[in-house]
């Protein structure tokens, strides 16, 4: 498979830079490419709505990879083990057949935020979790499970947007 036939609206590298993950135009699909080989790793749909992608990124080992829109959401997706991506029982044509998120979460309805898999301060991976910083300055962190349930772990306003900064 080619990267897109149409305009790739986000890009990322995995931590080593042999993945790198690319965005659809209309930011439902998501593909995955070996950098060395340049052949597709996986392909995954974010949703069927268009949606103007703002973050993708990989967990430090690249087994997990997380993609945040204009449309408040989080969604994880399993890289390395994608049986644990979910599959629509009825596919049979089409974005219907489509590896989907193995979990997701909302945040504010319509507020993008960039996201990251946390790190302790040893350098080793919190395990399953993923910290989400909002556009509207408040902070999420989420755990998950390889079942893709996602439970906040932590919620905080990390910038009060309402006030006039000093300057």
């Amino acid at each position: 498979k080619q990267w897109y036939q149409r305009r790739v609206r986000g890009v990322a590298l995995n931590h080593s830079g042999s993945l790198a993950a690319t965005a659809s135009g209309k930011g439902t699909l998501i593909r995955v490419f070996d950098t060395r080989t340049r052949q597709l790793v996986i392909e995954v749909r974010r949703g069927t709505d268009t949606a103007t992608v703002q973050c993708i990124t990989f967990n430090r080992d690249s087994t997990f990879m997380c993609v945040s829109s204009d449309k408040g959401t989080v969604h994880i997706f399993a890289i390395r083990d994608p049986q644990l991506n979910k599959r629509l029982t009825v596919a049979s044509v089409g974005y219907l057949a489509s590896q989907w998120a193995m979990g997701s979460f909302s945040l504010k309805s319509e507020c993008p935020a960039t996201c990251v898999f946390p790190a302790h301060s040893s350098g080793s991976a919190v395990k399953n979790a993923v910290i989400a910083l909002s556009y509207d300055g408040t902070y999420h962190k989420y755990v998950f499970t390889s079942d893709g349930n996602c439970n906040r772990e932590s919620f905080n306003v990390f910038l009060d947007l309402t006030q006039e900064l000093e300057i």
